[in-house]
């Protein structure tokens, strides 16, 4: 998946508008125009189509996290520059306030069965020899979950 394919699917799942996105990169304290998030949202085979960089997928996600749980006191976490599915996935984790068997009733909710075990995988450090890439797959059926459980469809 690709960033904007990422932001897209979040935009509609939570039905924010152009200028909701803005404000949700501000909170992350990252001023971006409203132009260039309409370019990012724009389908691939637009003229103004835009790629998201992981650092401005980084900043929405850490913006989002605050959005949705609170800023936290102190200084705000520096955006990661590169991003992989393992860390959107716990991004996300984060931001909804979930446990694993949250994650779980999700993942089934797009026909995924996943046990703990491997849900845990996900959420451990690259150099653990138990971890394990969270492929396009496992993203985008959390994405199609969560969709489901937020909108109901």
């Amino acid at each position: 998946m690709t960033n904007n394919d990422v932001l897209r699917r979040i935009r509609y799942i939570f039905n924010y508008n152009d200028d909701k996105m803005v404000a949700i990169m501000a909170l992350a304290d990252h001023q971006i125009a409203r132009k260039q998030i309409t370019c990012w949202l724009k389908k691939d085979d637009d003229p103004d189509y835009k790629a998201c960089g992981d650092t401005e997928l980084a900043i929405f996600l850490n913006g989002l996290i605050n959005e949705k749980r609170g800023k936290k006191d102190g200084p705000q976490h520096p955006p990661e520059k590169r991003l992989t599915n393992n860390l959107i996935l716990m991004k996300l984790k984060i931001a909804l306030n979930m446990k694993a068997e949250d994650i779980i009733d999700i993942l089934k909710l797009a026909d995924l069965r996943v046990s703990k075990p491997e849900l845990s995988a996900f959420f451990r450090k690259p150099e653990h020899k138990h971890y394990r890439q969270c492929k396009d797959q496992i993203l985008r059926n959390f994405l199609q979950g969560v969709q489901i459980k937020y909108r109901g469809e």
